[in-house]
């Protein structure tokens, strides 16, 4: 028996992960990357009577999803509620070691740091039964209260 011949092919002119995309009229010049998801049923029924709807591969439509997902609002940032400015309160009067400690005043976390003779120092480490037993909690943060003369 005659052994094979190796059949040489083409080499690909693009990798199998880019797909173009010729059959949506909307196609796009850039080289589109494959990739898989999955979907629940009610999201495939949705896309795909979205689909139908439209006349559109059910593709098309999860891009145009994704691209409506993507754009950023005209007034993102001259109507952003988040940007404007703090009102100004004069009543109020914040911690002194609000900004070093704003887990305490924010969570309840123990202080992290302490006043002692003027000067903001580390609050000694916590016992390592702070969390279970709250005898042990009560006694380390009576000690810290001793201890800090930010009050």
């Amino acid at each position: 028996m005659k052994a094979r011949k190796a059949v040489k092919y083409p080499p690909h002119k693009s990798s199998s992960t880019e797909l173009k995309e010729a059959s949506v009229a909307e196609a796009k010049s850039e080289p589109m990357i494959r990739t898989q998801i999955y979907l629940n049923k009610h999201e495939y029924d949705f896309v795909q009577t979205e689909a139908k709807r439209r006349d559109e591969p059910m593709a098309a439509v999860i891009r145009e999803f994704i691209d409506e997902k993507m754009e950023i609002p005209e007034d993102a940032w001259t109507n952003n509620p988040m940007l404007r400015p703090t009102p100004h309160d004069p009543a109020f009067v914040g911690h002194e070691d609000g900004g070093i400690n704003h887990d305490h005043y924010i969570y309840g976390c123990p202080k992290k740091w302490i006043k002692v003779k003027g000067k903001y120092v580390e609050a000694p480490p916590l016992p390592d039964d702070y969390y279970e037993n709250r005898a042990s909690s009560k006694a380390y943060d009576k000690m810290l209260r001793e201890l800090d003369e930010s009050k």
